[in-house]
This record gives C-alpha cells, structure tokens and sequence, in this order.
C-alpha cells in the first residue's frame, strides 16, 4: 500500500518511544485550578463570575463576547477566589479566573443525547458552541465557527488529522488507542455538521496500532495512511496528501472543499453532543530527556505545567528549555506557573545540552531550506527580506503563506534563524495591513 504524502518536509528525531506505550492516566485537579479567559484564536471569553462565587464543574464561568470566540467552563467544582490576569502559555499575562477546588467534583446537570447522529446540523452546531469546543492540535479556532464557512461553500470531504506529526508528543496517538469509538463517532457528527458527504482519517505509518483500532469502528469511513513526515499535520500538507487538491495562497480549507479537524477535537465534539460534557479537560503528554518518567495524562484545564511534571516524577536534571507543544513549534516558557489551556497538547522539558543554540554562521546558498519548504516559499530570501526590514518585499514573496513549521531552521547547516526573521517580517505584514484599515 503506498503512503500518501506532501511535497517538502523532513524527518526529525521523533522520540516518540518515551511515551507511545504509555497509557493514559487521569491526573486530579489540584487544590487550585487557573482557567484562562483566552484559550481560542479569536475574543477572549468575558467571566460570568467574581470572587466568592461557589461554581460546579462544567459550569460556564466565561461567555463568548465575538462570533469568533467560544465559552469557558469550570474543570472543577469550589469557590472563585480571584479573577484577574495571571500567566499564560502564550508568554503574556491573561484574565483568568482562579478557583479553589473543594475536592467534591460536583457537576452541573448535564443533557446527554443517547442518538446523536440523529440531530440536525443546527443541534449539533449548538452544542457543540456550548461545550467551548476549539481546534486542539495547537491552533484554537473555535469549532463551531469552522463548521459553519460561507453559504456558497461546498464541503463535500471531512478529514480528521491523526497524523501529530510533531516530534516527542502521542496524546493524540494514545486517544486513538483508547478513545477509537469516540473518535469515529465525533467524525460523524462534524462531517453532518458541516455537510461533508465523505470522511479520511489520515494517520503516519509510525502509528500502525492505532489505525488496527480504529478500523474497528470505521465502518464506510476511509483510514488512510500516511508518511511518517514533518510536518504532515499541517492542514495544507494534509488535504493535498490525502485529496491531491491545492488551498489557494492567502486560502482557507474550505475552498477546496475540505475541512480538517484533529482527532482530539473529534472526540470533544462527541463527548459533547453524547453525553453533553463541556470542554473541561484534555489529554496531554509529558516527555523529554529531563523528565524522570515520561507519560500521558488526561489532565483538567487550568492545572499549571508545575503539576503535570511533578506527576511525571519531576526533573531528572535541571532542563534547559520547558516547551508547551513538541520541539519544532512548540512555546518556550518562562517557567512553570502557566496553566494547560484546550490547546495544549504536550510539555517537553529538553537537556541543557540540547536547548543550546548554535552559532548562525553565513548562509551558504545551498538551497536545502527551499526542497523542504513545504509551502513553495524561499525561505533564504524571506529571511533577508526579515532582517533588512524590507516588509513589501517580503509579503510580495509569500511570507503569509508560511506555516511556521521550522523545516527550513531545522535543515540550514549554517544554523540561520529562518523562522524568526520570517515571523518579524509576518507580524509586521499584519500590523500594517491593521494600520491600514483602521
């Protein structure tokens, strides 16, 4: 059988054995739980409540405030003890309100459909917008919202991301494992969502236990493997894998008639729709060489990254770099305060000896970043276009439409910051086309 995959890309150390055998285990919620405002690409969510309020687990203590924004609920029943900016994973300080875990799990009443697949798109939509659902493989687009593209769209294929292409992480890799029902019953229901007549599961060949379980409960839905490849994730890469069809420059998904959703996302939205459960927790994996024992957690949200480690047995040595995601696009932070939010799918704590970054040296001309761009870019002349300040150029020569996937940094053998220097020239794109139109 061959292996679809996508032009460009690499193959990096995936250190996946560290926790690809670990089942997942549930972690309690702390004595004190800090659940962000903003855990979504869009409007932070506005709190319902203020200190001294009593709340119960799956309660909403914030409403969206934008149609790009989704609610917020409480992982835990307790007191709110404060709501006010504390860290955040994103390295800036975010409203969050702050409670205090009585330890008694009380849920609010929750309304489960024993036949799902029977609600109508509208239903399905509507719970899913209540449950606070967002893409969890790192973006944060609140589901809803993608499920519902412009009128005169099409949608006839739904594909489900199982690849988690990203080196060190299997939380999604895990849920396939264990959640495999869930997870073809969520594609059902966001392929109805979204009137997509067809459903691919894409999945790396480095995750062959998990595609055995999921054909069990497949049924007419297409599994399709696919090369174990970074970033094969990336939603571009995945719909001209799977499909052979292009997403315009400056395009989004549905203009080729596709829309993707990861698999963690799916398992949400059926969770969700089945049982009526809120988006209150998630799976997360905690690896590196510098954790004692590397595992998979189904972890509450708003539980800070001290915790998570502490579980994994702590540091083995002094880390050289704590990472929020996996080591090509992951967050570096400051410490360990942050809290997980829906979008966090991994903590990777690196040695000192690997977070040690090289010396740039002179750019060489040899065009390796360019045969692994997998966005068709020039990354050697987007990085000169980044450091000459020369933003018009840079935009004229498709800096939008990297996807920030590090292939070129991580191929250089000058060791040249490619990346960063083609984020400035991207944040300076944005910010002059905001200026413009403000």
């Amino acid at each position: 059988m061959s292996l679809k995959t996508f032009f460009g890309g690499i193959h990096p150390k995936y250190a996946k054995e560290l926790t690809a055998a670990s089942p997942i285990e549930i972690l309690s919620a702390p004595e004190t739980v800090v659940v962000p405002m903003l855990q979504h690409i869009g409007a932070p969510a506005v709190p319902t409540v203020k200190r001294g309020d009593e709340v119960l687990a799956g309660q909403v203590i914030g409403e969206a405030s934008q149609p790009i924004s989704a609610p917020v609920h409480s992982p835990v029943s307790g007191k709110v003890v404060a709501v006010t900016d504390q860290p955040h994973v994103n390295g800036r300080s975010v409203l969050s309100v702050v409670i205090e875990n009585d330890g008694q799990n009380k849920w609010v009443d929750l309304e489960p459909h024993y036949d799902p697949v029977q609600l109508d798109r509208g239903a399905i939509l509507d719970k899913i917008r209540a449950a606070g659902i967002v893409g969890m493989g790192g973006a944060g687009f609140p589901t809803a919202a993608k499920l519902s593209p412009p009128k005169d769209a099409v949608i006839d294929v739904l594909i489900i991301n199982g690849s988690e292409c990203e080196p060190y992480l299997t939380s999604d890799h895990r849920l396939m494992l264990e959640y495999a029902g869930d997870l073809i019953l969520g594609a059902k229901l966001l392929a109805k969502a979204c009137g997509a007549k067809k459903i691919v599961i894409g999945v790396e060949d480095n995750k062959l236990d998990s595609v055995a379980e999921l054909k069990k409960h497949a049924g007419a839905i297409e599994i399709v493997l696919l090369d174990t490849k970074y970033p094969q994730g990336g939603e571009k890469q995945l719909i001209a894998a799977i499909t052979g069809r292009e997403v315009p420059s400056n395009g989004l998904p549905f203009q080729a008639g596709v829309i993707v959703q990861n698999a963690a996302t799916a398992v949400a939205v059926a969770q969700a729709v089945r049982d009526g459960k809120p988006l209150v927790d998630r799976i997360v994996t905690v690896t590196g060489s510098a954790i004692n024992e590397p595992r998979n957690f189904l972890v509450p949200i708003g539980t800070p990254i001290k915790h998570l480690v502490e579980a994994a047995g702590g540091f083995k040595e002094e880390p050289g770099k704590v990472l929020v995601g996996g080591p090509m696009m992951g967050l570096a932070q400051h410490g360990l305060e942050a809290p997980v939010t829906k979008t966090v799918n991994g903590i990777l704590a690196l040695s000192k000896a690997e977070a040690v970054v090289p010396e740039p040296m002179p750019c060489i001309k040899c065009a390796r970043c360019v045969d692994v761009c997998p966005a068709y870019l020039l990354p050697l002349r987007l990085e000169a276009f980044g450091m000459h300040e020369m933003w018009d150029e840079a935009k004229e020569y498709g800096a939008m439409d990297c996807i920030e996937c590090g292939c070129c940094t991580y191929i250089c053998p000058s060791k040249r910051p490619l990346l960063q220097y083609i984020r400035v020239a991207k944040n300076q794109i944005v910010a002059a086309s905001r200026k413009r139109t403000s």
